[in-house]
């Protein structure tokens, strides 16, 4: 097995050329010369107030460099991909913002060993430069029933103190109350992951093996293995089961949540699930709070604490009181956090009812007028025409397409034919061609129903019952085609039905200057351009529609599409004729 490929330059680069990209992205970062750092590129703002220290392994991103700015953390210090930083470098960064005037430092780590170890060596020796330093450690990992020495892991809950820290520390609060205040909150928050994938650090194989159809719940963020192993079930079905094990009374690590309880809910994407499934798995997770009587204050949704690839998600809860909300609502220039709303989602409206609409333009209620009864017998025949048609059609579009082309014709015919036995024709030309967009585009489908709705909205306002002659008909035509150009994007030549279409309407256009009498001739001279524009497309190369994927040697029948236009005029033309 060889390591999976990832879109960097090289494994020993990535880290230095990550922080680069994003201090040169983001103007209120910069980078401490020599270390792997990220600060605040106003330090001066932090003269008098405590700065707040973070970091870990890269890997993690955006934490912990994203949430580096005003209102969050005043720096940020990286060490390799899942590797602790080195004492080194967190010291350089302490006394960065000690020098900067910062009355204290807080330092916020993640229950890890290596972290524990180089920040808490850090922190002494800075403690030695006169620093006033202290140090918090988050450890809101809810999977083991019985966790070891080592404790319970930290996860994406950290996020929660860097934020409600970071609101303290800008207010100008000391650090001894900041300290106090996020040591009792910790105790309210709660962390599960679960993951459908495994990691891998740049340059090494997959972290460890997860077969096709199974989930790993439990897992931390350096790919180490979760507590329990089971099959992929629904996104509902996964976060409930997220949700009871960490409520679980049972378990040493679990978070009591009550009925009646506020929280704030952090969805974690951890590197690889897509946005849709993130807006899923958020729904569920507010759903399954509310259905135990909790009360979801806030969610943030998002990726704030990943493990590279890993196609896996992560829920935090928080419990929160107001004065926990206040300082979770403070204005943050951290460029990884989200612009949140102060309102409360349990409760919110969320539906928005539209306005009443008027009535389906199908479904209006009309008077007869003259042309009433010669509208009606042509759309008999063109319903009828299609229907005949409906196999040879088919036939015509499996050649170059889904083979559809007849029943969704067909579909439109019967719709129209059922619309016409109980509803008057209205002897307004115009409000007929809006009643038959309705018909198509609700029942036609596909691109045809939408090309002939268009047709015939753009139509519609061209015939009304004062204006009915021939050049009005002719205009309405010439509107509707160009519609369908103008939306549909295809023209004259690309095979479609427009190679029928345009030249019927074009020969149409003469009846604006057609002496009396001379109607018929322009429009079975129309129908003949339609049926010649149709067979010509036997010889097209497909532009548009789905025969345009298809090599060009295997169409050699006419459009389908084209073939439909003129058999409708063609059905006119009989109808009209046969009414004289």
């Amino acid at each position: 097995m060889e390591p999976k490929k990832k879109l960097i330059n090289a494994a020993d680069s990535c880290v230095d050329e990550a922080l680069c990209g994003l201090a040169r992205a983001n103007v209120g970062l910069s980078l401490l010369k020599g270390h792997r750092v990220v600060l605040r590129s106003d330090l001066d703002k932090l003269k008098g107030k405590v700065a707040l220290l973070s970091g870990g392994g890269s890997g993690h991103e955006p934490a912990h460099g994203g949430y580096v700015g005003a209102g969050m953390l005043s720096a940020a210090v990286a060490g390799g991909v899942f590797a602790s930083p080195p004492p080194a470098s967190i010291l350089a960064a302490i006394l960065a913002l000690h020098n900067a005037g910062a009355s204290g430092v807080l330092v916020i780590v993640k229950n890890y060993t290596g972290d524990r170890l180089n920040f808490g060596l850090a922190a002494e020796q800075a403690r030695n430069h006169g620093v006033a330093v202290d140090m918090v450690i988050v450890a809101e990992d809810c999977a083991f029933d019985q966790p070891s020495k080592a404790g319970r892991r930290g996860l994406c809950g950290t996020v929660f103190i860097h934020k409600l820290a970071g609101a303290l520390a800008e207010e100008g609060r000391p650090l001894d109350q900041i300290f106090s205040k996020v040591t009792e909150v910790l105790k309210g928050i709660g962390t599960l992951g679960v993951s459908l994938s495994p990691c891998s650090v740049p340059g090494c194989l997959p972290s460890f093996e997860l077969p096709p159809g199974d989930m790993e719940l439990g897992l931390g963020i350096h790919g180490e293995p979760g507590i329990k192993r089971s099959k992929v079930a629904s996104a509902d079905e996964v976060v409930k089961t997220m949700i009871d094990h960490m409520t679980n009374p049972d378990s040493q690590s679990h978070l009591p949540v009550n009925s009646g309880d506020n929280v704030v809910v952090c969805v974690n994407n951890l590197g690889a699930l897509s946005c849709l499934e993130m807006a899923v798995v958020t729904r569920a997770a507010i759903v399954c709070l509310e259905g135990r009587g909790v009360v979801v204050a806030r969610v943030i949704s998002g990726s704030f604490m990943t493990s590279l690839e890993m196609a896996g998600v992560s829920l935090s809860l928080m419990k929160a009181d107001q004065e926990t909300l206040r300082l979770f609502d403070a204005k943050t220039s951290a460029p990884a956090w989200p612009n949140l709303s102060s309102v409360c989602v349990s409760g919110r409206g969320y539906v928005t009812d539209p306005r009443a609409t008027s009535t389906r333009p199908q479904d209006e209620q009309h008077s007869e007028g003259p042309l009433s009864p010669v509208m009606r017998k042509a759309l008999e025949r063109i319903c009828s025409t299609l229907l005949e048609k409906q196999e040879e059609l088919n036939s015509l579009d499996r050649a170059a397409g889904d083979g559809d082309c007849g029943n969704t014709h067909a579909q439109a015919a019967r719709t129209i034919q059922g619309w016409l036995k109980d509803h008057v024709v209205p002897g307004c030309p115009g409000k007929l061609l809006s009643a038959l967009a309705g018909l198509v585009q609700e029942k036609m489908g596909g691109s045809s129903g939408a090309l002939y709705s268009l047709f015939l909205t753009a139509a519609a306002g061209h015939v009304t019952e004062g204006q009915s002659n021939a050049a009005a008909w002719a205009s309405a035509m010439h509107a509707g085609t160009q519609a369908m150009k103008r939306y549909g994007g295809a023209e004259p030549g690309d095979r479609t039905m427009l190679d029928a279409l345009c030249p019927a309407v074009d020969e149409l256009m003469k009846l604006t200057t057609a002496p009396p009498g001379g109607e018929l001739a322009v429009l079975k001279d129309a129908v003949e351009k339609a049926a010649l524009g149709a067979e010509s497309t036997r010889h097209l190369t497909a532009k548009a529609g789905r025969a345009s994927y298809i090599a060009a040697e295997r169409v050699t029948l006419p459009d389908p599409g084209a073939m439909a236009v003129a058999a409708i005029f063609r059905a006119v033309l009989e109808s009209l004729e046969g009414q004289k």
